[in-house]
């Protein structure tokens, strides 16, 4: 039975992260710019606010879930502002040399942190696990804590090989843009990046 839970989650973990939104492009960009560690610390923190979100729809924890959904609101305007601080940051940003960036612990946590904190304000991802767990079979389910937990493992895992897949299939490329094209490459993902922080942000008000 936990071997099906396990298969399950990674499952659900992949089918959830696998749509490429604002936080992709952000993971993208960071690839080709920063290199592949930037892209995994990135998508890492986008697998674990994913696992979290996971954590709450296996083990029901309805109390946490409407408290994110009541404060949708304030989680809304402070991800879209972010990403439309990052968008611009990115428009703006001039490439430089992968030798040249900062390679500390704390650069590093920056990334792992802003990806995590981006996902994580987007209430409506707990509605998601909420379908595909149903599409899944696993709505309403009374498992053991154990079975829950491995449930919740696999999520972590299934979102993780998402963002190492894409970061994989990023960092091919990543050699062969000069900076030329690099500058583009940062005003392309900072308008996308923008305009889903302004898309948030407008939705507040429709």
């Amino acid at each position: 039975m936990e071997q099906v839970f396990f298969l399950k989650g990674i499952m659900i973990g992949f089918v959830i992260a696998a749509p490429v939104g604002p936080i992709g492009v952000l993971c993208a960009r960071r690839t080709l710019l920063h290199g592949r560690r930037a892209g995994f610390f990135s998508g890492m923190g986008a697998a674990t606010a994913d696992s979290l979100y996971g954590f709450i729809a296996a083990f029901g924890l309805t109390f946490i879930s409407d408290l994110l959904v009541d404060h949708q609101t304030v989680l809304r305007l402070a991800g879209g502002a972010i990403l439309v601080f990052l968008g611009v940051k990115s428009f703006a940003a001039q490439p430089v040399k992968k030798n040249e960036l900062p390679r500390t612990a704390r650069h590093y946590a920056g990334m792992y942190s802003s990806t995590f904190f981006l996902t994580l304000t987007n209430p409506m991802t707990i509605f998601s696990f909420a379908a595909v767990f149903a599409g899944f079979g696993l709505a309403g389910i009374k498992g053991s804590a154990l079975s829950s937990g491995i449930l919740v493992l696999g999520v972590f895992l299934g979102s993780a090989l998402w963002w190492l897949f894409l970061v994989a299939l990023f960092s091919l490329y990543s050699r062969r843009f000069h900076s030329h094209e690099l500058v583009w490459v940062n005003r392309v993902t900072g308008a996308i990046i923008t305009a889903s922080g302004a898309f948030a942000l407008g939705s507040l008000f429709w």
